[in-house]
């Protein structure tokens, strides 16, 4: 079956799942998740791409990242992927491939889905049963986002400062969205999105991305086989 191709957007915020080659363990220690975190920050900038949120499982990773220029993701994942195989393969004396080959990207309408989204990523441990609430989790953006504590690696989307006032008021905003479990719909848009390697956004958005696109279906679908195109650079154009 023909792979979905993926839809990058320059300044558009994506959703990005990459995972341990055969659901296998990507992160033994705490040293493994800080040196990922290190590396990723090193990229990040490197890129000019943002992280708005993100959240390292143990087989598996979430970012939330808004790139300046659509192509420097697929830069992005390689260098990250690059360091941090090395570090490991150095680490535990093995060698051979730690990742899938292919990581899914959803880009997500911002105004609809981005808090949502960050949502979805911060509460993986919690659906996993690792913890009970997201702030006893460590390795996740969760805490920053919700209770201020520093961290280097994040940088907050205008649709997460929008919360508040400031820096308090917009903690509290955001802590109160956890209070409720994340809407059974949002959570199946989410996850089929990213499962397909879709974008995610309402019809609105969707119609004007096929239209751009010359007829291409973007929304997500149980079934299907888009066609690979060229996407052009159509940030400003779906920002509304």
């Amino acid at each position: 079956m023909p792979r979905h191709p993926r839809v990058h957007i320059d300044n558009l915020p994506l959703h990005i799942i990459q995972r341990g080659h055969n659901q296998e363990a990507c992160f033994f220690c705490d040293a493994d998740y800080k040196a990922y975190l290190h590396w990723l920050g090193e990229v990040l900038k490197k890129e000019s791409c943002t992280l708005h949120a993100y959240c390292l499982m143990k087989n598996h990773i979430h970012l939330l990242v808004t790139p300046e220029y659509a192509e420097s993701i697929s830069s992005l994942i390689i260098a990250l992927s690059r360091k941090y195989v090395q570090y490991i393969n150095k680490t535990y004396h093995r060698t051979g491939t730690l990742w899938d080959s292919r990581y899914k990207s959803s880009l997500i309408q911002e105004e609809t889905y981005l808090l949502a989204c960050q949502r979805y990523i911060e509460l993986n441990p919690v659906r996993a049963s690792m913890v009970k609430e997201p702030a006893l989790y460590r390795w996740s953006s969760y805490r920053f986002n919700a209770l201020g504590k520093a961290n280097q690696y994040v940088s907050p989307h205008s649709v997460y400062l929008s919360l508040g006032k400031n820096s308090k008021s917009r903690q509290i905003a955001y802590r109160s969205l956890f209070q409720s479990e994340l809407d059974t719909n949002a959570f199946s848009d989410i996850r089929l999105a990213i499962t397909q390697s879709q974008p995610l956004g309402n019809s609105h958005f969707y119609a004007k991305l096929e239209t751009m696109m010359m007829g291409q279906l973007c929304s997500p679908k149980p079934r299907g086989r888009p066609k690979k195109q060229k996407y052009k650079k159509i940030a400003k154009n779906l920002k509304q």
